[in-house]
């Protein structure tokens, strides 16, 4: 980035809030890729509406990013401009019968915080190692629940101005959500309607999930969760095991022998391992089955 472009964004944004070929292993669940042209983190709505809308005066690409933890970053890096949300991006609160939480936000984070104030409904995502924004991006569900089943409404940043989609207006369905057909639409708020429970009851339905998840899931390796969406006949998982492609491995990275469903990094794989041991399980999977499966992981 030129000097110019950083005089400007050191206007909006205080110099501790601007890092530059920031190493994004530390920033994606897979530990894998190369660094950010410019890194930021932004923990309010102002400063985030400034700063998108200065990046895009100057035409410099932007992707914000939450928890990284669906996302598989280039060993070259990424060039513009990457947003971390933190602060108030990233806090949950209760309002009037309503909780609000930041995109910034782990699930996991929001879970914990559903057990202090004694809310059901959020059981399911206490394992998915995701971001509320992520979460609600590609409709992230688990074990018979989904992000459409407890959200009420959802705040974005579209053209420059903060917006309020209903629940209605999401256009959930599987793995989607009308935020992926937006462009440089931005989750900053989701608002959730969930149900009084007791916190006991609670905290049993999530170890009992976070139990099942441990013993089915490779969660001692680096990865990015399911590595394919859901086919329309069967599950990704199962094809790939009945391809005999369970344990394969291009480089570091490996299809997982816990789970065939994900792509672990096993040993310092690089994003080009990732790429080619998945364009490799496609082939073979498509040439056994006759089914094409396709990624669910970003690709930067």
């Amino acid at each position: 980035m030129n000097k110019e472009f950083m005089k400007g964004l050191q206007n909006i944004l205080c110099g501790e809030a601007i890092f530059l070929n920031e190493d994004m292993r530390k920033h994606t669940s897979f530990k894998i890729g190369g660094p950010a042209e410019v890194f930021l983190e932004i923990d309010n709505i102002e400063e985030l509406i400034k700063v998108t809308n200065y990046c895009k005066k100057e035409g410099a690409d932007f992707f914000v990013i939450g928890n990284g933890s669906n996302l598989l970053v280039a060993d070259e890096g990424v060039d513009g401009v990457i947003i971390h949300l933190t602060g108030k991006l990233a806090e949950a609160g209760v309002e009037e019968d309503k909780l609000r939480a930041g995109a910034g936000l782990s699930l996991a984070a929001l879970a914990a915080f559903t057990v202090e104030k004694e809310l059901s409904g959020l059981e399911f995502a206490a394992g998915i190692p995701g971001s509320v924004g992520g979460a609600i991006y590609m409709n992230a569900g688990a074990y018979g629940g989904e992000m459409k089943d407890v959200v009420t409404g959802v705040y974005m940043i579209i053209d420059g101005e903060l917006k309020y989609y209903s629940a209605e207006k999401m256009d959930f369905s599987y793995r989607h959500s009308i935020v992926q057909g937006l462009k440089n639409a931005i989750v900053v708020t989701v608002e959730f309607k969930l149900e009084p429970g007791k916190r006991e009851d609670i905290e049993e339905k999530i170890n009992e999930l976070n139990a099942k998840r441990r013993e089915k899931q490779p969660l001692d390796y680096p990865s990015a969760g399911s590595t394919f969406k859901r086919p329309e006949t069967g599950y990704a998982s199962q094809l790939i095991e009945e391809a005999g492609l369970k344990g394969t491995r291009v480089g570091g990275a490996e299809v997982s022998k816990k789970h065939s469903g994900f792509i672990i990094n096993a040993d310092n794989a690089t994003a080009k391992d990732v790429k080619k041991l998945i364009s490799y399980v496609q082939k073979v999977v498509e040439e056994k089955s006759g089914v094409k499966l396709y990624p669910e992981v970003k690709m930067l």
